[in-house]
């Protein structure tokens, strides 16, 4: 997600160092320089933006211009914090982390692996989501998909950070429910899930997000119809002082019915409430809007 916020290739090997060198810097000072780049990144990164204000539009017309503006450029400054904070995941000491990051109802997820359940770990795109989970991975073991990329240096670092417990199994978007199904059978550990982008029209289902019919990936109901796991949603939410709580919600009941557009709405409507608590931290910069139905104009 934040990948495309990193500089040319050329200069990849520049920008890790200089992450290396930001997470030597005290917490406070790490976040007001992410603090400044966001604000910055609001009137350079035009297209982003555009995209942003796209969404928003769509899925708070309620509320005024003012405030919408508002709203996203809190968020820009949510993207700068998330990048500038890469040196601490990839780099800073594992311990450092903890410390940042604390649990709340982490029962939920502890009490459904104790008793021997599957586990799909619902885990939207909000922008404290990657230190949260950088901490959880060194408690908990964790199956993940993994979209590669294009740039190599880059895509040898990410796949290094994520690796870095060794308490991770990354499967490929491109092997496809087959993959994710198989380890899920022959692992305890839970399936960290984020299907709140679009990925085109295959496999997906219209169901409302805001409203609106988006194209959704409808593989939750179907995975946990077939591996018998528990859906443990878990939100990351970044506090007033930078540090983050991930809170982990109760297992859905009755979940997956044999409804497959009633389970994915389901998925959606639940994602929209939380994004709706804290507007500034839900990703707005994708095109999650990118596919419409068939005969309808696009939003961007």
């Amino acid at each position: 997600m934040a990948a495309g916020f990193f500089p040319m290739p050329s200069e990849m090997k520049f920008a890790f160092f200089l992450l290396y060198l930001i997470q030597l810097l005290p917490f406070r000072l790490i976040h007001l320089l992410a603090d400044g780049a966001g604000a910055l990144a609001y009137y350079l990164a035009g297209s982003r933006r555009r995209v942003g204000e796209v969404n928003l539009k769509k899925c708070f017309p309620e509320w005024s211009n003012e405030k919408r503006k508002a709203v996203l450029k809190r968020h820009f400054r949510h993207m700068g914090k998330l990048l500038f904070e890469y040196g601490l995941y990839w780099y800073a000491p594992a311990q450092r982390l903890r410390k940042l990051v604390r649990y709340q109802d982490k029962h939920h997820l502890d009490n459904a692996l104790a008793a021997g359940e599957k586990v799909i770990l619902l885990y939207p795109h909000f922008t404290a989501f990657e230190m949260a989970v950088y901490t959880l991975n060194q408690d908990v073991p964790l199956v993940s998909m993994y979209s590669h990329q294009k740039n190599k240096a880059m895509d040898e670092q990410i796949l290094k950070g994520r690796h870095r417990y060794n308490n991770v199994f990354l499967i490929g978007r491109t092997e496809g429910l087959r993959a994710i199904i198989k380890q899920l059978r022959k692992s305890d550990a839970p399936f960290l899930y984020l299907p709140d982008q679009d990925f085109g029209r295959n496999d997906s289902v219209f169901v409302n997000f805001f409203g609106i019919p988006t194209a959704t990936i409808a593989g939750l109901g179907r995975i946990a119809a077939m591996t018998g796991a528990k859906v443990v949603p878990a939100i990351p939410t970044r506090e007033a002082d930078n540090t983050v709580t991930l809170r982990f919600y109760p297992a859905w009941e009755n979940f997956p019915s044999d409804d497959v557009l009633a389970d994915t709405q389901r998925m959606n409507d639940f994602i929209e409430a939380r994004a709706r608590e804290i507007p500034e931290q839900y990703y707005w910069l994708h095109k999650r809007f990118k596919t419409r139905p068939e005969g309808e104009a696009g939003f961007y």
